[in-house]
């Protein structure tokens, strides 16, 4: 079952989208407002590492990033960690000179930082204790199954007994219709960006909604009704 909308704790109504619905958001965003990836980018990491430290018990906080946006958020989120004092890695699902863009931009950062960087499912099998995983692999745009190796991730990832961290959608699940393509991720919480997506009325853990600074101006050209549900914090918890 999917949900057109969510509900923050004051009672302010947020409007859920499709995958589809937030690729329109995206563009008109950037192609027709100005905003730059990397300034969304920034927001949605800082408003992650704020989510992961507030679940992380101790030790080691490992960030499993693929390539695009919510890769590099991940990355950006890892950059945030690490400002913070807090041991973070981080763990691609493919070699790094295969980055591209924005999240190729944002290893570069972690590598001048001398963050641990390393691309193999393996790296995830040393994450003894209660090591706080953060699911950065697959972002809202997945269609289809989920191909190797990235279900070997998310297979590794659900076997750790400490808390996950989804950003913007669990890795697997269909943004749209919340069904599972093939393997999926199972968060304690996850961050979504901007809007929620419909399909994550099927997903498990708590749920949050970051602002990444999309001004009303970009919903309102796509006639998406919306109020502002952010206080005083950059996010707000959304019930079903």
């Amino acid at each position: 079952m999917t949900q057109d909308t969510f509900r923050t704790p004051a009672g302010c109504e947020v409007t859920a989208v499709t995958a589809a619905g937030m690729r329109e958001v995206d563009r008109v965003a950037v192609d027709e407002v100005g905003l730059r990836l990397l300034q969304m980018m920034e927001n949605a990491g800082r408003a992650l590492a704020w989510h992961v430290r507030d679940v992380r018990e101790d030790g080691t906080v490992v960030v499993v990033a693929g390539n695009g946006g919510n890769g590099g958020g991940g990355l950006a989120c890892a950059r945030h960690l690490a400002n913070r004092g807090v041991s973070v890695r981080v763990v691609l699902d493919r070699p790094s000179n295969e980055l591209r863009g924005a999240t190729e931009h944002q290893h570069h950062i972690l590598t001048e930082m001398k963050v641990s960087l390393t691309a193999s499912v393996d790296s995830l099998a040393d994450t003894g204790g209660r090591t706080t995983v953060v699911d950065a692999l697959i972002g809202y745009g997945l269609s289809g199954d989920v191909r190797p190796p990235a279900d070997a991730y998310i297979d590794r990832m659900n076997e750790r007994p400490g808390p996950t961290v989804s950003l913007d959608i669990p890795s697997g699940i269909d943004a749209t219709t919340g069904e599972p393509l093939g393997v999926a991720a199972t968060p304690d919480r996850t961050v979504t960006l901007a809007l929620p997506k419909t399909g994550l009325d099927a997903s498990t853990g708590m749920l949050y909604l970051a602002d990444i600074g999309i001004p009303r101006t970009v919903y309102d050209r796509l006639d998406i009704e919306y109020q502002p549900p952010f206080g005083e914090q950059d996010w707000v918890r959304l019930e079903q």
